[in-house]
This record gives structure tokens, C-alpha cells and sequence, in this order.
């Protein structure tokens, strides 16, 4: 089973139309589903730290331990879609959970980063906090297909 674990909901009826269509094609190889905690508000007197720290706890509080977890980091290791595929597959092999978590708009906190089994760079270029999770659902499904001997575009 893979899961997407993320801080916030989709507000974009078009965006979340596509992310929609990726969950329901990597359900075709996989049981996967997207898991949502509730962001926390942004004031002038909290501080991105404190604001992380309260996100973090919400996610932290829905991983169990048997679960290999994949933190989105831009402070982790970036790689192409193969190298992706390959390290997908053997996350399946040996973990009956995978999940993914892509922080708030501020990022992650410590004890999340230091709970993840794996910080992955989506890229070097900066998204939308929301069009992440395009992204990740639609490496996803890339991997499968290529996990799968399937034809997918390059």
C-alpha cells in the first residue's frame, strides 16, 4: 500500500481533477490513497518553527512505525525517473506501508525529517506547495508503468 500524506487541502477544483485521475491509476497496480491534515494558520506572532512543530505533530500522528516513510526535503537526494522506480520497488518489497509526506508551505518539522527513512529532492525548481502533489502522484504512476515493463512518455 502507498499512501500520500499531506498538510492542507486542494482548493483547485481543475488541479484537484488531475490528481483525482493519478490516484486512480496508480490504484490500478496499487492500494493507494491520499491522506490530508489540516494546515495551521499563518499569524505575525507565530513562528515558522512553531507552526512546522504543530503540522509535524498532526502528521507524525497518523504514520505507524512498521511504515517506510518518504519525506518530500529539499535537502534530499534527487534522482530521474528510473533511479525513482527502482527505489519505489524496493520500498514495496520490504515495507508493507510506503508513505510519502509533503509538508506545509513552510516545510517540515525536526522530528518529522528525523522519522523519515528516506528525504527525496522532486526537483531543484520551486512549485506550488498544491502542484506537488501532482507531481509526486504522477512519479508514482511513472514508476509503476516502468516497474511494470509499460510504455510511458519519456
Amino acid at each position: 500500500m502507498i499512501r500520500l500524506l499531506t498538510v492542507g487541502k486542494i482548493k483547485d477544483k481543475a488541479l484537484k481533477e488531475l490528481i483525482d485521475e493519478y490516484t486512480k491509476r496508480i490504484n490500478g497496480y496499487t492500494s493507494f490513497k491520499i491522506d490530508e491534515v489540516k494546515d495551521e494558520a499563518i499569524v505575525a506572532n507565530n513562528s515558522s518553527e512553531a507552526i512546522k512543530d504543530k503540522e509535524g505533530e498532526r502528521l507524525l500522528a497518523t504514520i505507524k512505525d512498521d511504515e517506510y516513510v518518504i519525506i518530500l526535503d529539499l535537502a534530499g537526494e534527487e534522482m530521474d525517473s528510473i533511479a525513482f522506480s527502482l527505489k519505489l520497488q524496493h520500498a514495496i518489497d520490504h515495507y508493507p506501508k510506503i508513505t510519502f509526506v509533503i509538508g506545509g508551505s513552510l516545510g517540515l518539522s525536526k522530528e518529522v525529517i528525523k522519522r523519515a527513512n528516506y528525504r527525496w529532492k522532486l526537483s531543484s525548481l520551486t512549485f506550488l506547495h498544491t502542484m506537488t502533489r501532482l507531481l509526486v502522484c504522477e512519479q508514482i504512476y511513472r514508476a509503476m508503468k516502468i516497474n511494470h515493463h509499460e510504455t510511458y512518455h519519456k
